[in-house]
């Protein structure tokens, strides 16, 4: 099943390693540090020379953040950005409304921690996750771009050009998480299916700007089409956006911007800087067929772009890498392979369902709104793997909360050690089965790391959870029998009101090793999250 590429440099040396990631961007930044936490051998390549510049993305939604606290670095994302920025809209007749705020539906919700989306700039997130790459021993090969590769059924045979050189890669398994014009993907064959819409554009630009407050994300809506000045946290630059629409002038030079400001803003108090990033932003929505072609798989933009609106490329993109890493981890340790299959199984869907909302949100936004709806839909807290293998239950089809759901949090939880969360219990890449009733009788499934909290509403026994406001209870409907099993990335694999077991052994058997892995050490050891609790 070979895929060779055109006729490269003889390597002048050989390495091997389990994962080769492709792409240093938030998704395979995400998937480095998801290996290493589980001490997984990789190489992470980036062909560009440096970290890159500007804002690009800059919203965070509240599941993405749930992520970043399974990876340790929400504390770092949060202390860069700003929660529930405030958005004010003009209208063309000077109308003013205001929005951003913390949804009505989602107030006072034990089972959410976090209820908006967070503004940073994509490079403090990608700032951020090379930290916590290096805390667990890895680190970004920048200027190493993938020259060609072929693959077999055991693995893949990579030609890679770095300051060494030229070095060939041989691994377990390759992802290419190198964006839009993925050359793993082109490499792969694999087809992008999709559209260029050549008349629907827009620039994105970072700079400073005078004689505007930073108390709020401005947006004016206007006959030529829409403009934001949205001031990025912790910088002293707006992100400045502008649809262009056919006949309109496209550079990107600060006399153009400042016009565009002064016509559609009507303020002529505003003065503009010259940019120190910007972008000519085309309409590219586009969806792979296939997530994975043997021993290659895509992550992120490399398997799905989408429009800026709405906030959701880079996030889906995050969860893709969060998704594959411990499947990822499970196989290089002897898990079945087609475990694998169950990434595309689960991200594929997402990602036709999140362009459907961007592009929903594009086609707002290109009739001059913009729209500011916050739920549940848009903040990614609902998304799903219902169906999924990897989800079962003995749950009617009408309940609300099904195996494959995002997994509640809960407050108020105490243990011997203190009060928690649930997500301070559950973090650190493991499974985790709530029992709520007695001990079950789980199968022994080595190597496969799980924990089990049993769950009571008043304190009977020294090893119990009690959760104290009955705050968990409600938020998984539990009674007396009811088991449910969390997966290593948050989300319910199995549970059962009638406290059966065979759900939990089942996915468990599923993901546990069946043959022994090769002999090849680890590069990286260190635990994924050091402030995880174990009870």
């Amino acid at each position: 099943m070979g895929e060779t590429t055109h006729a490269t440099p003889t390597a002048q040396t050989s390495t091997v390693c389990a994962v080769l990631i492709v792409g240093a961007g938030p998704t395979g930044l995400t998937l480095a540090v998801e290996l290493a936490g589980r001490g997984i051998s990789h190489r992470l390549l980036e062909a560009v020379p440096g970290p890159q510049e500007g804002s690009r993305g800059k919203g965070i939604q509240p599941r993405t953040l749930e992520v970043f606290e399974d990876l340790g670095i929400a504390g770092r994302v949060l202390a860069h950005g700003q929660l529930a920025m405030p958005i004010r809209s003009t209208a063309p007749d000077g109308r003013v409304t205001l929005g951003g705020a913390e949804p009505e539906s989602l107030k006072n919700r034990p089972d959410i921690p976090y209820t908006t989306s967070l503004v940073t700039p994509q490079w403090r997130v990608e700032e951020a996750l090379r930290l916590r790459l290096s805390e667990l021993g890895g680190a970004v090969e920048f200027g190493a771009p993938l020259l060609s590769f072929t693959q077999s059924d055991l693995g893949v045979s990579a030609v890679v050009e770095s300051g060494e050189g030229v070095e060939a890669i041989e691994a377990q398994w390759l992802v290419g998480c190198d964006g839009g014009r993925s050359s793993v993907r082109r490499q792969a064959a694999i087809p992008f299916e999709g559209e260029t819409l050549e008349d629907v554009r827009m620039i994105v630009a970072d700079v400073g700007v005078d004689g505007l407050d930073r108390d709020a994300w401005q947006m004016w809506r206007h006959p030529d089409g829409f403009l934001s000045l949205c001031p990025l946290p912790s910088t002293d630059v707006f992100q400045y956006q502008s649809s262009i629409a056919p006949g309109q002038d496209p550079q990107l030079g600060l006399d153009n911007l400042q016009s565009i400001l002064e016509r559609r803003s009507g303020r002529t108090d505003l003065r503009l800087h010259e940019p120190t990033w910007s972008s000519l932003w085309r309409a590219n929505i586009r969806l792979v067929d296939h997530y994975r072609r043997g021993r290659v798989l895509l992550a992120g933009d490399a398997a799905h772009v989408h429009s800026p609106a709405g906030g959701q490329g880079m996030n889906t993109g995050i969860q893709d890498a969060h998704n594959l890493g411990w499947k990822l981890a499970a196989v290089v340790q002897g898990a079945p392979n087609a475990l694998i299959d169950s990434y595309e199984a689960e991200r594929r869907p997402i990602a036709e369902l999140v362009l459907g909302l961007s592009n929903a949100r594009l086609a707002q936004t290109v009739q001059g709104g913009m729209a500011t709806r916050r739920d549940a839909s848009t903040l990614q807290l609902d998304l799903n793997y219902r169906g999924s293998t990897l989800a079962l239950d003995d749950r009617d089809d009408n309940a609300d909360l099904r195996a494959g759901d995002r997994a509640p949090d809960a407050t108020g939880l105490r243990t011997q050690d203190g009060e928690y969360r649930l997500f301070d219990l559950t973090r650190g890449g493991r499974f985790t089965l709530l029992a709520f009733g007695g001990m079950p009788p789980i199968d022994h499934h080595p190597g496969v790391d799980i924990q089990t909290l049993r769950v009571a509403v008043e304190a009977r026994e020294p090893d119990q959870i009690v959760d104290t406001h009955g705050s968990l209870h409600a938020a998984y409907g539990a009674n007396d029998l009811t088991l449910a099993l969390i997966r290593p990335d948050g989300y319910l694999a199995a549970l059962s009101h009638a406290g059966h077991v065979d759900a939990v052994n089942k996915v468990l058997a599923d993901v546990s090793p069946t043959v022994q892995p090769k002999d090849q050490p680890p590069i990286y050891a260190s635990p994924k999250n050091g402030d995880s609790h174990a009870l």
